[in-house]
């Protein structure tokens, strides 16, 4: 099993970075990682909805992503499940006394199928986390700051 994190800060409100993390439209623009993304079962972010989110780097797949917890505009999780790999994952917005959100993000990878090295796996997941948030909490701060977005 291995544990991962990543936390980013914006100067957007929780519900602000909320909104546009809801908004999975603008997620393949925060990662090139990422291709078609769709709801496949139940209502979008609700316990027990399902995504698909196509993966077309390094390697084409599709990461089966089960919403199992989801508390707006506080924190949200789910399971992922691609290339006989498991991970949980959940996000939490904390705002600060500055006004600032904290947007952190763990994950655990509890399954990892053996065609794959578990540490290639993870570093993969740390640099996409990282990246990934990178760009959210940038697009954050452009939408709190009256920006269009990806302008």
């Amino acid at each position: 099993m291995e544990y991962l994190e990543y936390t980013g800060f914006t100067q957007a409100s929780p519900t602000l970075a909320w909104n546009l993390f809801c908004d999975y439209r603008f997620w393949p623009r925060f990662s090139n990682v990422y291709g078609e993304i769709h709801w496949t079962k139940g209502k979008p972010w609700t316990p027990g909805s399902r995504m698909k989110i196509e993966i077309v780097q390094p390697i084409k797949a599709t990461v089966d992503h089960v919403i199992t917890i989801c508390s707006p505009p506080e924190q949200i999780a789910w399971i992922d499940h691609a290339l006989g790999n498991t991970m949980e994952q959940w996000v939490t917005f904390e705002a600060l006394s500055d006004g600032r959100t904290r947007v952190h993000t763990w994950a655990e990878i509890t399954a990892v199928d053996p065609k794959f090295s578990a540490n290639q796996y993870s570093e993969f997941v740390r640099a996409f986390m990282r990246q990934w948030y990178d760009s959210f909490c940038s697009a954050c701060d452009q939408l709190a700051n009256g920006e269009a977005l990806f302008a």
